[in-house]
């Protein structure tokens, strides 16, 4: 069993994230039963991303057999919260199991460190494997759009999310300062405190829609002011987890902010679409899943690439 090397950088990021969540319920109580305010909303969605919190800490600092069996058992949520939402026909039921299939298979070629089939497998091979079954069921009507559909799940609940064990297998020696769960959890930290400081910014300055079709409650200052805290937090948190320098991790915050904002009113896009409000019920005063993973879908990958671009990163198989 391959335990994963968790830094002391690594410890300390996750000790503190345990500690604003604890200062941050501790202070909704005391608001609650000493001032009178109703907050037991907030409350409830503490509760649920504190359990959030230590679902991802087990999953992604033991090893690596339950490190991939997490990565797979969030695809596999949200690739059903994903389908639920869309209408799909009956003679698509029997390709949706193919889809299911590729979660499996996905999660194989990262572990094996065959990355050059996890870059085809789920854009070429699916693509082509889920055609054929669709054509061999002989039904034309709207054959274009469910396929597409499916196409686009499997993108961003399969492919996009594989991102994260991609990361996660990072050799050791390209990020001396806390290896391979060290970059992941900069990722995930970020893009939850993007996602936050955006909101925050929102709600206290803005006045300015940016996509009031897609998504009323964005403007340009909370869109603004999330890119500029964000850069900050990058770069405050970059040198305990990754390799990046100063100008690199500087250049990343920016750029993984703006692909978060794209990645979240996306996803509001095919809610809006099928007209819903979330994805699921999953997650009290959250959602489902895949709303809080939404911006994840674009900054994993991006940080994927930027790091091993940057640092000239060969998984070797």
């Amino acid at each position: 069993m391959e335990h994963l090397i968790v830094t002391h950088s690594v410890k300390i990021t996750i000790a503190i994230v345990f500690a604003v969540m604890i200062a941050a319920m501790g202070s909704l109580n005391i608001i609650k039963y000493f001032f009178h305010k109703d907050v037991e909303n907030y409350l409830i969605r503490a509760r649920s991303f504190l359990f959030i919190v230590i679902f991802f800490t087990l999953g992604f600092t033991s090893n690596m057999y339950i490190a991939f069996g997490a990565i797979m058992l969030i695809s596999y949520l949200c690739l059903k919260e994903f389908l639920s939402l869309i209408p799909t026909r009956k003679t698509d039921r029997k390709v949706l199991l193919w889809a299911y299939l590729s979660i499996p298979v996905q999660a194989y070629f990262i572990y094996t460190h065959w990355v050059t089939m996890f870059y085809l497998f789920i854009p070429l091979y699916m693509f082509l494997i889920m055609a054929i079954r669709m054509v061999v069921a002989g039904n034309t009507d709207g054959f274009l759009k469910s396929l597409a559909v499916m196409q686009w799940g499997l993108m961003t609940t399969v492919y996009a999310i594989g991102y994260l064990g991609l990361i996660l297998i990072i050799p050791f020696e390209y990020n001396p300062v806390a290896g391979g769960v060290g970059l992941l959890a900069f990722i995930l930290i970020f893009t939850v405190l993007n996602d936050f400081m955006q909101m925050f910014c929102g709600k206290a300055f803005g006045k300015h829609k940016i996509i009031p079709k897609v998504s009323p409650n964005k403007t340009w200052e909370g869109f603004i002011g999330g890119v500029v805290f964000s850069t900050i937090i990058s770069a405050l948190m970059a040198p305990h987890l990754t390799p990046l320098t100063l100008k690199q991790s500087l250049f990343a915050g920016a750029a993984l902010a703006i692909a978060g904002f794209f990645g979240d009113v996306t996803m509001s896009a095919v809610k809006r679409d099928m007209g819903v409000k979330d994805t699921s019920s999953l997650i009290p005063g959250h959602g489902g899943i895949l709303d809080r993973l939404d911006s994840l879908i674009f900054t994993a990958p991006l940080f994927y690439h930027y790091v091993a671009y940057i640092n000239t990163i060969v998984i070797p198989r």
